[in-house]
């Protein structure tokens, strides 16, 4: 057990987009990393999508409208070593900072094939994780494809054990396992603006505020460790492109319950402020010792289980549209296929660096 465990403060970004721009949005995402550094920060999390925003239009027209918004979506889709996924990881170097960031990923292998996926950014600008939403949910199967589980794992970093999960990944009880028997002391949950699914004026909406809330509780307190939660908030540019292509869209999203964005502790108590309405970055204090005590009482990857009653069995393999077996014999997965671990990233990212540094 190691005597001196992290502590740190951290910070949960409440912010939008700008709308189903890319570039823009990752000189956003930059300059909240330096408002948050400046600050004491040394882990800076955002939404869900924040590259390039989050597609709720799949909630609020038919399938058929939405071709123009799924074209500039597809657009927008980046890849690892894009430019603004470099500009970010550029960032979080020249800060010294850990962060995480949800953006839509694509592939050279299809133009039309995105999925929602998340980055950890070690301090040294080095990708820690490549994390792509295993199951879209709901509406969102109509935009983004199926992940693999490649990126279930816990980053070791200076922060302490970091995981991640995307929305509602967080209400996957084995998603969530997967990540506690890996020893996971801070997790990040990512989270869209706003999640409809019925007209506003109707009753029975979900409320993803209240979703949230209970998800995070329930995270931090069955795995005994500190949640990070960031959600994105509707702005201007989202609305103004909306109700541009369907004023219909604004009214069905007036009214609906906006997310939150907040810290919790591994008891589940809320230890930073909360934000819903405007933007802005909530801030903890974060003491990785405080994991501890509270596995007293229930430790579920340890003496709080039966083994010898239940298993679970996680396949990380990487899923990729082919194989190709060369003329020498080897195999040699599908070139499209994005890397998922630090080491293979590295080369790319050390070129980078030594561009920026010239």
């Amino acid at each position: 057990m190691p005597s001196n465990l992290p502590r740190f403060k951290a910070a949960a970004c409440h912010t939008s987009s700008v709308f189903l721009d890319a570039a823009k949005s990752a000189e956003k995402a930059c300059d909240l990393i330096a408002e948050a550094a400046s600050n004491g920060a040394s882990l800076v999390a955002f939404p869900e999508s924040f590259i390039p925003g989050f597609p709720v239009w799949a909630a609020l027209q038919a399938p058929i409208m939405s071709h123009g918004f799924f074209r500039a979506l597809s657009a927008q889709a980046l890849r690892l070593d894009s430019p603004e996924l470099t500009k970010i990881r550029m960032a979080a170097k020249r800060h010294g900072v850990v962060v995480s960031v949800g953006f839509t990923e694509g592939t050279v292998a299809s133009l039309g094939c995105i999925w929602n996926s998340n980055l950890l950014i070690g301090q040294d600008g080095s990708v820690l994780n490549h994390h792509r939403k295993l199951v879209p949910t709901f509406y969102e199967k109509l935009v983004w494809a199926a992940g693999d589980a490649r990126g279930l794992r816990v980053a070791e970093t200076p922060v302490g054990r970091v995981g991640m999960l995307i929305c509602g990944e967080n209400t996957n009880p084995l998603a969530r396992y997967s990540l506690m028997a890996q020893g996971e002391q801070v997790h990040i949950s990512t989270y869209p603006p706003i999640w409809p699914t019925r007209p506003s004026n109707e009753k029975g909406g979900y409320d993803l505020r209240k979703a949230i809330e209970i998800r995070a509780g329930a995270h931090s307190f069955e795995a005994k460790c500190f949640n990070i939660v960031s959600s994105a908030c509707v702005d201007v540019g989202m609305r103004d492109a909306l109700g541009q292509a369907n004023p219909a869209m604004l009214d069905m999203i007036e009214g609906t319950p906006h997310a939150v964005s907040m810290i919790l502790d591994p008891t589940g108590q809320i230890i930073s402020d909360v934000l819903s309405e405007g933007e802005g970055i909530a801030y903890a204090e974060i003491d990785v010792a405080h994991c501890v005590e509270p596995k007293q009482f229930h430790d579920v990857v340890g003496y709080y289980n039966r083994f010898d009653v239940f298993s679970l069995t996680i396949d990380r393999s990487q899923r990729d549209p082919a194989v190709f077996i060369e003329a020498d014999g080897s195999d040699l997965a599908d070139a499209s296929a994005q890397p998922p671990h630090r080491e293979m990233v590295r080369p790319v990212a050390a070129e980078l660096e030594r561009s920026v540094a010239n």
